[in-house]
This record gives C-alpha cells, sequence and structure tokens, in this order.
C-alpha cells in the first residue's frame, strides 16, 4: 500500500516537473519546498537526433541548419559548453563515404558508363546523405557533451615546493 502512494507521488512530481519544471515542489525527502528545477533523464540520442535542448527536451538547438542557438528558450540553457568541433563531418563522411563509393564502383565496373553518369548519381547521393545526416549527428554529440558532463582536457597545476613540504609535514605528523 505504502509503495504505490509514493509511487502515485513520484508520478505526479515527475508529471508537474515535466509541465512546469520551474515550478516550486515538495522535496520528497525532507518534506520542504524546492524551487530548482526537476528536469526529466534524458537519452542523448533521442533528444540530439530530434534537435532539442539536452536538459529539458523541448527547446530548439539549432538557430539555422548547423549553427547552435545561444540558449534554450525554454530553459535557459546556455549552449557556451557545446564544442563538437569536426567530430559530425567525420562521422558523416564515414558513415556515408562507403556506401557511395561502393555503389559508384559497382556501377563503374557494371556498366563503365561515362563521367556524367556518375556526376548524375554518385555526386547527389553522396552531398544529400551528407546534408541529412550532419544536423542529427551534431545535435547528437552536441546532446552527448551536456548529458555525460563532458568537459575539455586541462593540464593540472604542477605542486610547487610549498606544496610539496606542507605534504611531507602533514604526513610526518600523523
Amino acid at each position: 500500500m505504502l509503495t504505490g502512494a509514493v509511487s502515485s507521488y513520484k508520478r505526479q512530481v515527475l508529471d508537474a516537473a515535466l509541465h512546469n519544471p520551474t515550478a516550486p515542489t515538495l522535496r520528497p525527502a525532507t518534506g520542504i519546498m524546492m524551487t530548482e528545477p526537476i528536469y526529466p533523464a534524458l537519452k542523448p540520442f533521442e533528444v540530439g537526433i530530434r534537435a532539442r535542448c539536452p536538459r529539458c527536451g523541448r527547446g530548439h538547438l539549432f538557430r539555422g541548419f548547423l549553427s547552435l542557438a545561444p540558449r534554450c528558450e525554454i530553459c535557459g540553457l546556455d549552449y557556451s559548453f557545446a564544442d563538437p568541433a569536426d567530430g559530425p563531418a567525420f562521422f558523416v563522411i564515414s558513415i556515408v563515404s562507403f556506401p557511395v563509393i561502393a555503389f559508384a564502383a559497382w556501377l563503374e565496373l557494371t556498366y563503365e558508363p561515362p563521367i556524367w553518369v556518375h556526376l548524375l548519381t554518385s555526386v547527389p547521393l553522396l552531398i544529400g546523405g551528407c546534408l541529412a545526416l550532419l544536423r542529427p549527428l551534431k545535435g547528437w554529440l552536441v546532446a552527448s557533451q551536456y548529458i555525460n558532463d563532458a568537459r575539455e582536457a586541462g593540464i593540472a597545476s604542477r605542486p610547487t615546493n610549498d606544496d610539496r613540504s606542507r605534504a611531507a609535514e602533514s604526513q610526518q605528523g600523523r
């Protein structure tokens, strides 16, 4: 009986959070009202392919075809963290080029057509395939960066002599 009431309560809290994530909700463990928004756990692939905000899943990720919006219009998430760099282009080229080149090689070996046939078949397949996959893959990589909390690698500062002597003193004092 109690587990049914708890799961019903959780459903109500999550339902309210999905419809209005900034509304105050009751914190289950303490019974205290909280104003921090509750966002659902989202899968990077799903929100990235749909080009939606990786935090709320409702706002738009892109301002144009490939340019990221400055922030989500629903939850206000700042997209300045996102830097997919050349990742989407690399994946798209890797995915699209192999089948198109295989088709072009088959066409050449089977029919030996003039070059204009390749220009009318292989080139549009290559360009169309790349353009069709570039935006969803960029969205997926940006969503993955946010959901997995990916950061740029950095070099930790080297310990100074003062840090080393303090560490040695603290170990001797034990």
